[in-house]
Protein backbone atom coordinates (compact mmCIF):
# COMPACT_ATOMS: atom_id res chain seq x y z
CA UNK A 1 0.00 0.00 0.00
CA UNK A 2 1.37 3.13 -1.42
CA UNK A 3 0.63 5.14 1.95
CA UNK A 4 2.64 7.93 4.18
CA UNK A 5 2.32 7.38 7.29
CA UNK A 6 2.97 10.42 9.61
CA UNK A 7 1.45 10.53 13.75
CA UNK A 8 3.59 13.70 14.43
CA UNK A 9 0.24 15.11 12.46
CA UNK A 10 -1.30 14.96 15.47
CA UNK A 11 1.29 17.56 16.79
CA UNK A 12 0.98 19.99 14.07
CA UNK A 13 -0.41 23.29 14.40
CA UNK A 14 -3.95 23.31 12.62
CA UNK A 15 -4.66 26.36 10.37
CA UNK A 16 -6.47 28.88 12.45
CA UNK A 17 -3.65 28.67 14.91
CA UNK A 18 -3.83 28.41 18.98
CA UNK A 19 -3.92 24.55 18.73
CA UNK A 20 -2.77 21.48 17.29
CA UNK A 21 -4.84 18.82 15.29
CA UNK A 22 -4.67 16.55 19.03
CA UNK A 23 -6.08 19.29 20.67
CA UNK A 24 -8.71 19.53 17.79
CA UNK A 25 -9.35 15.68 18.87
CA UNK A 26 -9.32 16.14 22.42
CA UNK A 27 -12.20 19.37 22.34
CA UNK A 28 -14.21 16.88 20.09
CA UNK A 29 -13.72 14.41 22.85
CA UNK A 30 -14.98 16.78 25.43
CA UNK A 31 -18.41 17.35 23.39
CA UNK A 32 -19.21 13.59 22.73
CA UNK A 33 -18.93 13.07 26.42
CA UNK A 34 -20.80 16.47 27.83
CA UNK A 35 -23.18 15.42 24.80
CA UNK A 36 -23.86 11.57 25.63
CA UNK A 37 -23.51 12.25 29.62
CA UNK A 38 -26.54 14.72 29.58
CA UNK A 39 -28.69 12.68 27.15
CA UNK A 40 -27.99 9.78 29.54
CA UNK A 41 -29.87 12.08 32.46
CA UNK A 42 -32.62 12.79 30.61
CA UNK A 43 -33.02 9.44 28.76
CA UNK A 44 -32.65 7.69 32.74
CA UNK A 45 -35.41 10.25 33.99
CA UNK A 46 -37.55 9.72 31.33
CA UNK A 47 -37.46 6.01 30.66
CA UNK A 48 -37.48 5.29 34.36
CA UNK A 49 -41.18 7.64 34.46
CA UNK A 50 -42.67 5.97 31.12
CA UNK A 51 -41.58 2.50 32.45
CA UNK A 52 -43.38 2.87 35.56
CA UNK A 53 -45.87 4.31 33.65
CA UNK A 54 -46.84 1.05 31.04
CA UNK A 55 -47.44 -0.64 34.35
CA UNK A 56 -49.59 0.59 36.15
CA UNK A 57 -53.56 0.29 35.85
CA UNK A 58 -55.07 3.46 34.41
CA UNK A 59 -55.27 2.77 30.63
CA UNK A 60 -54.65 6.40 29.88
CA UNK A 61 -51.55 6.80 31.70
CA UNK A 62 -49.66 3.85 30.06
CA UNK A 63 -51.64 4.35 26.86
CA UNK A 64 -49.14 7.54 27.15
CA UNK A 65 -46.09 5.83 27.39
CA UNK A 66 -46.72 3.48 24.92
CA UNK A 67 -47.22 5.95 22.41
CA UNK A 68 -43.98 7.50 23.32
CA UNK A 69 -42.36 4.17 22.78
CA UNK A 70 -43.83 3.39 19.46
CA UNK A 71 -42.86 6.88 17.86
CA UNK A 72 -39.39 7.83 19.46
CA UNK A 73 -38.45 3.84 19.09
CA UNK A 74 -39.86 3.04 15.61
CA UNK A 75 -38.31 6.59 13.58
CA UNK A 76 -34.92 6.35 13.03
CA UNK A 77 -32.61 8.37 15.47
CA UNK A 78 -31.26 10.61 12.04
CA UNK A 79 -35.01 11.89 11.12
CA UNK A 80 -35.42 12.77 14.77
CA UNK A 81 -32.08 14.46 14.91
CA UNK A 82 -33.53 16.63 11.79
CA UNK A 83 -37.04 17.09 13.20
CA UNK A 84 -35.40 18.73 15.83
CA UNK A 85 -32.99 20.40 14.71
CA UNK A 86 -34.71 21.72 11.31
CA UNK A 87 -38.35 21.13 11.79
CA UNK A 88 -39.15 22.12 15.05
CA UNK A 89 -38.11 25.80 15.67
CA UNK A 90 -40.50 26.39 12.48
CA UNK A 91 -43.37 25.09 14.24
CA UNK A 92 -43.08 25.68 18.16
CA UNK A 93 -44.91 29.49 19.03
CA UNK A 94 -42.38 32.16 16.91
CA UNK A 95 -41.31 33.16 20.61
CA UNK A 96 -39.62 29.95 21.29
CA UNK A 97 -38.38 29.36 17.72
CA UNK A 98 -36.81 32.73 17.62
CA UNK A 99 -34.82 32.32 20.84
CA UNK A 100 -33.56 29.08 20.28
CA UNK A 101 -32.52 30.50 16.67
CA UNK A 102 -30.87 33.45 18.89
CA UNK A 103 -28.71 31.40 20.18
CA UNK A 104 -25.13 30.25 19.37
CA UNK A 105 -24.95 28.03 16.46
CA UNK A 106 -22.99 25.40 18.93
CA UNK A 107 -25.79 25.50 21.80
CA UNK A 108 -28.48 25.20 19.09
CA UNK A 109 -26.70 21.71 17.94
CA UNK A 110 -26.05 20.36 21.25
CA UNK A 111 -29.33 21.00 22.90
CA UNK A 112 -31.37 19.40 18.88
CA UNK A 113 -29.12 16.48 19.88
CA UNK A 114 -29.04 16.38 23.55
CA UNK A 115 -32.57 16.59 23.29
CA UNK A 116 -32.99 13.84 20.50
CA UNK A 117 -30.46 11.20 21.98
CA UNK A 118 -31.95 11.60 25.35
CA UNK A 119 -35.44 10.86 23.81
CA UNK A 120 -34.85 8.23 21.41
CA UNK A 121 -32.73 6.36 24.32
CA UNK A 122 -35.48 6.97 26.96
CA UNK A 123 -38.09 4.98 25.16
CA UNK A 124 -35.49 1.77 24.69
CA UNK A 125 -34.52 2.70 28.38
CA UNK A 126 -38.66 2.61 28.93
CA UNK A 127 -38.98 -1.25 27.59
CA UNK A 128 -35.91 -2.07 29.95
CA UNK A 129 -37.48 -0.69 32.65
CA UNK A 130 -41.11 -2.09 32.33
CA UNK A 131 -39.69 -5.83 31.46
CA UNK A 132 -37.43 -5.73 34.84
CA UNK A 133 -41.08 -4.38 36.31
CA UNK A 134 -42.97 -7.26 35.02
CA UNK A 135 -40.13 -9.95 35.91
CA UNK A 136 -41.06 -9.52 39.52
CA UNK A 137 -43.67 -11.33 41.56
CA UNK A 138 -46.58 -10.15 41.69
CA UNK A 139 -46.35 -10.55 45.40
CA UNK A 140 -44.27 -7.63 45.81
CA UNK A 141 -46.66 -5.41 44.83
CA UNK A 142 -49.31 -6.81 46.87
CA UNK A 143 -47.21 -6.66 49.79
CA UNK A 144 -46.38 -3.18 49.65
CA UNK A 145 -50.28 -2.30 49.43
CA UNK A 146 -50.75 -4.44 52.65
CA UNK A 147 -48.03 -2.82 54.78
CA UNK A 148 -49.86 0.53 53.79
CA UNK A 149 -48.01 2.15 51.28
CA UNK A 150 -50.22 3.95 48.57
CA UNK A 151 -48.90 2.27 44.82
CA UNK A 152 -46.98 5.34 44.02
CA UNK A 153 -44.80 4.42 47.78
CA UNK A 154 -44.80 0.62 46.92
CA UNK A 155 -43.04 1.99 42.95
CA UNK A 156 -40.63 3.91 45.23
CA UNK A 157 -39.89 2.10 47.71
CA UNK A 158 -40.30 -1.96 46.81
CA UNK A 159 -40.86 -2.75 42.96
CA UNK A 160 -37.83 -0.14 41.48
CA UNK A 161 -35.10 -0.66 43.58
CA UNK A 162 -35.60 -4.48 42.52
CA UNK A 163 -36.44 -3.81 39.42
CA UNK A 164 -33.06 -1.56 38.24
CA UNK A 165 -30.88 -4.22 40.27
CA UNK A 166 -32.50 -6.65 37.57
CA UNK A 167 -31.95 -4.60 34.69
CA UNK A 168 -28.77 -2.98 34.82
CA UNK A 169 -26.80 -4.85 32.31
CA UNK A 170 -29.22 -4.04 29.41
CA UNK A 171 -28.75 -0.74 30.84
CA UNK A 172 -25.43 -0.67 30.86
CA UNK A 173 -25.40 -1.64 26.80
CA UNK A 174 -28.03 1.41 26.24
CA UNK A 175 -25.38 3.02 28.14
CA UNK A 176 -22.73 2.69 25.54
CA UNK A 177 -24.86 2.73 22.52
CA UNK A 178 -25.53 6.75 24.07
CA UNK A 179 -21.75 7.41 23.36
CA UNK A 180 -22.11 5.44 19.75
CA UNK A 181 -24.87 7.37 18.81
CA UNK A 182 -23.67 10.39 19.74
CA UNK A 183 -21.75 10.67 16.40
CA UNK A 184 -24.62 11.39 14.35
CA UNK A 185 -24.48 14.58 15.46
CA UNK A 186 -21.82 15.57 13.33
CA UNK A 187 -24.73 15.93 10.48
CA UNK A 188 -25.74 18.83 12.10
CA UNK A 189 -22.73 20.59 12.14
CA UNK A 190 -21.85 19.71 15.64
CA UNK A 191 -17.78 19.08 16.28
CA UNK A 192 -18.08 15.98 17.76
CA UNK A 193 -15.31 13.43 18.40
CA UNK A 194 -16.72 11.80 14.97
CA UNK A 195 -16.80 14.84 13.44
CA UNK A 196 -13.22 16.58 14.13
CA UNK A 197 -12.14 13.13 12.95
CA UNK A 198 -13.63 14.07 9.44
CA UNK A 199 -12.14 17.40 9.85
CA UNK A 200 -8.32 16.25 10.46
CA UNK A 201 -8.96 14.60 7.32
CA UNK A 202 -10.22 17.32 5.43
CA UNK A 203 -7.10 19.58 6.36
CA UNK A 204 -4.39 16.99 6.51
CA UNK A 205 -5.45 13.86 3.82
CA UNK A 206 -4.33 11.76 6.64
CA UNK A 207 -7.74 9.25 6.87
CA UNK A 208 -6.14 6.34 8.65
CA UNK A 209 -4.39 8.34 11.56
CA UNK A 210 -7.59 10.25 12.63
CA UNK A 211 -10.08 7.46 12.20
CA UNK A 212 -7.61 5.10 13.94
CA UNK A 213 -7.66 7.51 16.59
CA UNK A 214 -11.26 8.09 16.80
CA UNK A 215 -11.76 4.46 17.28
CA UNK A 216 -9.17 4.27 19.71
CA UNK A 217 -10.39 7.44 21.38
CA UNK A 218 -14.34 5.71 21.08
CA UNK A 219 -12.88 2.01 22.63
CA UNK A 220 -11.34 3.71 25.70
CA UNK A 221 -14.91 5.50 26.56
CA UNK A 222 -16.53 2.26 26.08
CA UNK A 223 -13.99 0.27 28.32
CA UNK A 224 -14.26 3.01 31.50
CA UNK A 225 -18.18 2.72 30.74
CA UNK A 226 -17.93 -1.24 30.84
CA UNK A 227 -15.42 -1.51 33.68
CA UNK A 228 -17.52 0.98 36.07
CA UNK A 229 -21.09 -0.49 35.20
CA UNK A 230 -19.50 -3.85 36.42
CA UNK A 231 -18.84 -2.73 39.16
CA UNK A 232 -22.08 -1.29 39.91
CA UNK A 233 -23.77 -4.48 38.91
CA UNK A 234 -21.70 -6.64 41.41
CA UNK A 235 -22.51 -4.32 44.10
CA UNK A 236 -26.27 -4.39 43.39
CA UNK A 237 -26.85 -8.01 42.70
CA UNK A 238 -29.56 -9.67 44.62
CA UNK A 239 -29.27 -13.10 45.76
CA UNK A 240 -31.42 -15.39 43.87
CA UNK A 241 -31.87 -12.94 40.66
CA UNK A 242 -31.03 -12.04 37.71
CA UNK A 243 -27.24 -11.15 37.75
CA UNK A 244 -26.24 -13.35 41.04
CA UNK A 245 -22.68 -15.02 40.04
CA UNK A 246 -22.83 -18.52 41.22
Amino acid sequence: MNYHWNWAIFLAETPSGGTTYLGWMLSGLEVTLALSLSAWIIALLIGLLMGVLRTVPNRWLSGIAAFYVEVFRNTPLLVQLFIWYFVLPEIVPPSIGDAYKALNPFLQQFLAAMLCLGLFTGARVCEQVRSGINSLSVGQKYAGLALGFTLPQTYRYVILPMAIRIILPPLTSEFLNIFKNSAVASTIGLLELAAQGRQLVDYTAQPYESFIAVTLMFMAINTVVMILMHRVEKRARVPGHMGEER
